[in-house]
């Protein structure tokens, strides 16, 4: 801030603490022409933010002229203003306690005293509030200038050597010490190349460290006032304009001052570029599986010792990048080869660089850059680039000469049933162009097969990569796996396909496809070529199997005794390889009330010709029936001893069953053959059966008797050539629509069995003579109700002497009630009621009694209240 004159100051009632106004300690020395710069701050002041400074000047240190103002305009003498106007004298403030003096163009009239002072009007002083420094200005004694005049143009190549030479002198009366350095300008660029300081040390400047370590960049003095800067192998980046800037520097009471500066043009150095120029071919087309050779051809203008370092580029596109670029090989300067086994680099001269590919395929189509890039010797056994160039990008082409072969399909084995093999063969056939290189590999198809025109989409069976790696499709992986669906290779040019079990979801038609693969060099295998075979249809007509058994009785008529013949002969038609597995079967009348026909399974011949016993019981005649197979296709049953309980129709069931590989059978048809009847023509007795019960109406817990009458038709018999087997059984309801229940049975040798119930009531069994048999139920119950019957089996003694088992007789059911006795279940309550009753009576008769004696003697009177009396009160 500045005032127009003194009478405006403001005043200022802060207190400064300790304020200190500080110019440069000891002498300042300019030279005559130069610029002098006095800095002045104050420190430790706790005042106004901004500082206001006055400056004077004294000659002789005794009387100082008011020089400059920051604040106050008419603060200078009359004898510095013109110089301040024109700006030879200027103030500019650095902060807001510090400014600067700038005096440009120093005159021998300037030297002298310099005063910087603090105009304050604080109420207490504290500090010091200004501060003198001196100045001498000597006359100007340097002399700066090129070694020549005008200043040289240097023409040089790029690694020639240069000297550039610059020449400075001083004849100060004072003891002064010069300094240079020499400078690069390259437009509005200055680069520092060597700098020699005023106390003698070398400075490399920014990127000439390594230079002047090894010697390539030097500066020397030449006399006692020339300086040197030698080059010994220029660069591209050494083209320009050189300065050679000189400083002269004083020392005052141990610290020095650059007193002045001059610089000087020297010389402008053209460094001419290194010519280099290569050649690569436009185009090249390589047969895959074959060598590529490209080569590189250098031209350059350099004759002395070079190295080129020549570097292969590939990549896929056609430009001049090395963006998304692949480093094939690279040969440095020191002829050492870097790059892969399939890849090799050569010089067939200093001149001519070629690059192998081996065994190239598809992958390797595409361009080809050539890198180069010549080294010179430098100095100390350094080497720097003098040149690069990027040629042309080559276009490489693999063509692929495909083998040309065809595939052939058959079917060696044709299925003619169900689980029948089937077993296709591709073979390749009329190759060409197969080399080694290339490895065939099969895929199967299967396609079903439709009437109409419907498309049908193929499905995948099995597939085969370039690695031998087999993999199987949804529809026969499970197969495969268990061993159905069968893939081999034969040979390398036969591939087969073998279903063990064909069924009729197999047929349709079935095709191959052969696959070339070809080998890269990572080991991978790439697919190159297709061929499908013509479809192979696999089908037979399914018809029906049949199947016919005849069953034939060589002695028609025979008596109970005699052994029984049937023979079964088989027929089968549409069945492959077929064995059978045989069941006799008994069909016989008996007078069971749920059915009235039972058919009974006796004795079974499987596939495997193993006989088994099925329903046969008869302990007796264990070994009485036997089955055997007389041919492949006829069977013989006999039954010896037979009985009268034998009779019945009995047919042979016969299964056919086609092998399905291995000991595994499938069931292709049943028959049954036409039934041979036993049917005994005897005068023989007949049985019958019936139930008889004195109390079909019984109390529970009473006893229940039932009888079982046996009677004799026809023929007399003695009793002791008679006997039987009696079953009681009960069907627990109103109907006979449950199932009967087994209450107790006695066999023709006295022997009782009982059957198990879940309540307490128990049966008794016993005969009470020849034809009489006799149950009774003990403790009955409710549960006992229902209808009984009882089953006989007669045993008649034949005039041979053996027991024949007559028809098994029923009897009719006959329906037992079983009551509740309704006197003695409610006697013995009511007797207990009755009692209790009359207990409970007298007992209330007698509380009652004594509660209106003892309890209710106090009389109470009642005052009668007039008629008269409540009216009143009703009025109130």
């Amino acid at each position: 801030m500045r005032f127009p004159d003194k009478s405006s100051r403001p005043t200022f009632k802060a207190v400064c603490r300790g304020r200190v106004v500080r110019v440069p300690a000891g002498t300042l020395v300019r030279v005559v022409g130069t610029e002098l710069v006095i800095p002045c701050n104050v420190s430790d002041y706790d005042g106004p933010s901004e500082q206001n400074f006055d400056w004077s000047f004294s000659s002789s240190g005794s009387s100082f002229v008011e020089l400059a103002s920051t604040w106050e305009v008419g603060f200078p003498a009359q004898l510095y203003r013109e110089r301040l106007q024109r700006g030879d004298i200027l103030l500019r403030r650095t902060a807001n306690d510090a400014v600067e003096l700038h005096i440009k163009n120093v005159q021998p009239s300037d030297q002298g005293h310099y005063k910087c002072s603090t105009p304050s009007t604080d109420a207490t002083v504290q500090g010091n509030y200004e501060d003198t420094v001196q100045v001498k200005v000597l006359a100007d004694a340097l002399v700066v200038g090129p070694s020549s005049r005008p200043p040289p143009g240097l023409s040089l190549r790029e690694g020639e050597p240069f000297e550039l030479r610059c020449i400075a002198s001083t004849t100060s009366p004072l003891h002064t010490h010069l300094a240079l350095r020499w400078e690069l300008h390259r437009g509005p660029v200055h680069r520092s190349i060597l700098a020699l300081s005023h106390e003698g040390r070398f400075h490399p400047g920014p990127g000439y460290e390594q230079r002047y370590h090894s010697g390539d960049v030097r500066l020397d003095t030449v006399g006692s006032d020339a300086y040197r800067l030698s080059v010994a192998r220029a660069l591209s980046a050494d083209q320009g304009s050189y300065r050679c800037v000189v400083s002269e520097w004083i020392t005052e009471q141990g610290s020095w001052q650059e007193i002045q500066e001059k610089a000087v043009e020297v010389a402008t150095v053209v460094i001419q570029p290194t010519a280099l120029q290569l050649a690569v071919p436009r185009t090249v087309s390589v047969t895959e599986g074959k060598d590529l050779d490209l080569s590189c051809n250098i031209t350059t203008d350099r004759v002395d010792d070079v190295r080129p370092e020549v570097t292969w580029y590939f990549k896929k596109t056609p430009d001049t990048s090395l963006l998304a670029s692949h480093m094939l090989a690279r040969l440095d300067r020191d002829s050492l080869l870097h790059s892969s086994p399939h890849v090799a680099l050569s010089h067939v001269d200093t001149r001519s660089y070629h690059l192998l590919v081996r065994d190239v395929s598809k992958e390797n189509s595409g361009y080809y850059l050539c890198l180069v890039a010549l080294w010179a010797p430098g100095h100390n056994r350094s080497w720097h680039k003098v040149a690069e160039a990027m040629s042309a990008p080559s276009g490489v082409s693999v063509t692929w000469l495909e083998p040309e072969y065809q595939v052939y399909l058959n079917a060696s084995k044709v299925p003619g049933f169900s689980d029948d093999p089937t077993e296709l063969q591709c073979r390749v056939i009329d190759t060409k162009r197969l080399e080694a290189g290339v490895r065939l590999t099969v895929s199967w198809y299967y396609r079903m097969t439709r009437r109409n025109d419907d498309m049908v989409a193929s499905e995948l069976l099995a597939v085969m990569d370039g690695d031998w790696t087999l993999r199987y499709g949804e529809r026969s992986k499970q197969r495969a796996q268990d061993g159905e669906f069968i893939f081999s290779k034969e040979h390398t040019d036969t591939f087969n396909f073998r279903i063990q079990r064909t069924t009729e979801e197999d047929r349709g038609n079935y095709y191959c496809v052969v696959s070339a693969w070809t080998r890269q060099r990572n080991n991978s295998w790439v697919k190159s070529k297709d061929v499908f075979s013509k479809p192979v249809n696999i089908f037979w007509a399914s018809e029906d199997s049949v199947l016919v058994v005849k069953a034939r009785q060589p002695k028609p008529f025979f008596a109970a005794g005699n052994t029984f013949e049937m023979t079964c002969k088989v027929s089968s038609k549409n069945i492959k390889s077929p064995r059978y597995s045989v069941l006799i079967t008994a069909e016989k009348p008996v007078g069971d009330l749920s059915s009235p026909n039972e058919t009974k399974y006796i004795i079974s011949l499987d596939q495997d010709s193993v006989v088994k016993l099925e329903n046969w019981t008869d302990a007796s005649r264990v070994d009485g029936v036997v089955l055997e197979k007389v041919q492949e296709d006829e069977f013989r049953y006999r039954m010896y001893q037979t009985q009268v309980s034998d009779a019945g129709l009995y047919r042979c069931m016969v299964t056919a069953w086609s092998p399905i590989g291995g000991s595994l059978w499938r069931e292709a048809a049943t028959s049954l053959s036409n039934p041979i009847e036993i049917d005994f023509q005897t005068s023989g007795p007949i049985f019958n059966a019936s139930v008889h019960s004195d109390t079909p109406s019984v109390t529970r817990g009473d006893l229940i008797k039932l009888f079982c009458i046996v009677t004799v038709e026809g023929a007399v018999l003695d009793p002791d050539d008679m006997a039987f087997d009696v079953s009681w059984f009960a069907v627990h309801s109103f109907g006979l629509d449950k199932a009967p229940i087994l209450l107790s049975s006695l066999d023709r040798k006295g022997v009782v069995t009982t059957g198990q119930r879940d309540w307490k009531s128990t049966v008794s069994l016993e005969r009470v003579s020849v034809l009489e048999f006799l149950l009774q139920v003990h403790g009955s119950e409710d549960q006992d109700f229902g209808n009984y019957y009882c089953s006989v089996t007669p045993w008649v003694r034949s005039p041979t002497g053996s027991w024949q088992r007559e028809a098994e007789i029923h009897s009719r059911p006959i329906f037992i009630t079983v009551k509740m006795d309704v006197l003695n279940a409610f006697k013995y309550p009511l007797l207990i009621g009755v009692g209790l009753s009359t207990v409970i009576g007298l007992l209330s008769c007698l509380i009652g009694y004594c509660s209106s004696h003892w309890c209710c003697k106090k009389e109470v009177r009642e005052t009668r209240r007039e008629r008269r009396r409540l009216m009143s009160m009703e009025m109130d």
